[in-house]
């Protein structure tokens, strides 16, 4: 099955307590991820995009990034380290979080904060656990490996509805609106005191 069709058509999604597992089914390899949401963020516009199993597709990544062209090695990242990350990391490191915790803020009672030295945004300790928990509930995934992932994610954005996705898809009707989400949730953090 080519990469597009396991991911639009997949015989089933994953939720984050599938994948927290030692016995993770996600290959460590290069590939490309979809996720659907459960009960999106309300303020996420749904008409065109893509349901499977009571889920509506938002979002696609990849693992690894498309190799440099400045000849510096590719990156070793897999989809197996990606995907875990969104589901547990934090906003500083997941552009996917950091999306759904500006669309959520209201929602969850979360804001993004300085951490740390001050350069890192995240949602805070008790915001990030928020996120996660509402991920855990609401998001899944599937995934494709594959060698060239770049390739698929170009191919889907360009295809599919996906108001998640900002990079390659300045051609969204969300992109504008969720980009100044995101730009407020940056701006307001550096009002606020560095939480440490």
């Amino acid at each position: 099955m080519v990469p597009e069709e396991a991911l639009l058509h997949p015989a089933r999604l994953y939720r984050a307590e599938e994948l927290r597992r030692r016995d993770c089914p996600i290959p460590a390899a290069a590939g490309v991820y979809a996720w659907y949401f459960t009960s999106p963020p309300s303020l996420v516009p749904l008409p065109g995009c893509h349901a499977r199993d009571g889920a509506v597709l938002l979002y696609v990544g990849i693992s690894p990034k498309a190799p440099p062209g400045n000849g510096c090695p590719p990156s070793r990242q897999t989809i197996r380290g990606r995907i875990r990350y969104h589901y547990r990391g934090n906003a500083a490191g997941s552009t996917l979080r950091l999306t759904l915790g500006s669309l959520l803020a209201n929602e969850l009672g979360i804001g993004l904060r300085r951490v740390g030295s001050g350069n890192r945004l995240t949602f805070g300790r008790e915001g990030e656990k928020w996120l996660t928990a509402w991920m855990a509930e609401h998001a899944h995934v599937v995934w494709a490996a594959t060698d060239q992932p770049w390739k698929v994610e170009e191919e889907l954005i360009r295809s599919c509805v996906l108001p998640l996705n900002l990079d390659q898809n300045r051609h969204g009707p969300f992109h504008g609106h969720l980009s100044a989400l995101r730009a407020a949730q940056r701006a307001q953090a550096r009002l606020l005191p560095v939480e440490r």
